[in-house]
């Protein structure tokens, strides 16, 4: 059963793989996302308002998963994991009511769900403690099984160039206001060639108008793009070694209310938000270098 389950996943992740390469992500163009043919209007009401169904079939859901990345990024892989202790205090000891938001480079269409793979099992295994997560839906969400994976493990779909006032954003909003979890890669998309990329303001705009300012913790991380390659054959590889890191939390308390104390405008708000972002992962990607080198 567990072997089967864990097949499936990896199928999907497989093909989600092939479809970034396809869409030509891989050359670094500008890509014209197309609208997909499957409706995906039904997904978000779902996440909104779920059945006991539905939330039974996403508590398997995000175990499975969950435990199927620590597998491949414990046991089948090598992984030099720093500073989880920041994340772990995190989800275990915030204030009632208080938000995470997580932020990471993007190299590898593994990313996530690889990244939770070096969790403690004892948040694997607890769905509500869990992240959400945005997903693109030109990728993620192109046929109905693929929608409702997805949809079930926690992910979101984002239409890429719709801006930052889409019903994605919204939710994780509604979610940061509930005081959840939720993670986002700011880059927008695989970035493959690794350059340094101006961020989307997307997080700037939920961690400026989260009802309770959220805890922001960055995260690095190198050679998850060996573990799934963004070339042909899309195979999960094994004995690969990768370093995590994660960031010191990044308090936006008093940015956001002296933002709000100057009427800065909405646009000023999530730049100045989102570049403070970018300069705190430029800086835990030298380091989280440095730390890999040392250590290698």
């Amino acid at each position: 059963m567990a072997s089967t389950r864990n097949s499936t996943v990896l199928k999907i992740m497989l093909k989600c793989n092939e479809r970034v390469v396809r869409n030509g992500l891989l050359n670094n163009r500008k890509v014209i996302v197309k609208r997909m043919g499957y409706n995906i209007d039904w997904i978000i009401p779902y996440l909104r308002s779920p059945s006991r169904l539905w939330s039974f079939a996403s508590t398997i859901t995000v175990i499975a998963v969950g435990l199927f990345s620590k597998i491949v990024i414990r046991w089948l892989n090598k992984s030099k994991i720093f500073n989880l202790h920041i994340m772990s205090k995190a989800l275990d000891e915030r204030p009632k009511n208080t938000p995470i938001i997580t932020v990471s480079n993007h190299h590898s269409c593994f990313d996530d769900p690889g990244l939770w793979g070096t969790l403690q099992v004892k948040h694997l295994i607890r769905p509500k403690v869990m992240r959400w997560s945005l997903a693109a839906h030109d990728i993620c969400y192109t046929c109905a099984e693929h929608s409702y994976f997805f949809a079930l493990g926690k992910c979101i779909p984002v239409i890429r160039g719709n801006g930052v006032y889409q019903d994605a954003v919204d939710f994780c909003i509604e979610r940061l206001a509930k005081g959840e979890w939720v993670h986002i890669f700011p880059e927008g998309k695989v970035n493959v060639t690794k350059e340094n990329m101006r961020l989307k303001w997307g997080v700037g705009r939920m961690i400026y108008e989260a009802p309770v300012t959220p805890i922001v913790i960055p995260i690095w991380h190198i050679g998850m793009d060996e573990v799934l390659p963004n070339d042909p054959p899309y195979i999960l590889q094994f004995r690969k070694t990768m370093t995590f890191n994660y960031g010191k939390p990044i308090d936006f308390t008093e940015t956001v209310k002296s933002l709000k104390d100057r009427k800065a405008t909405d646009v000023e708000a999530r730049k100045h938000i989102t570049d403070m972002i970018q300069e705190a992962l430029l800086k835990l990607k030298e380091e989280t270098e440095t730390l890999c080198n040392q250590t290698s």
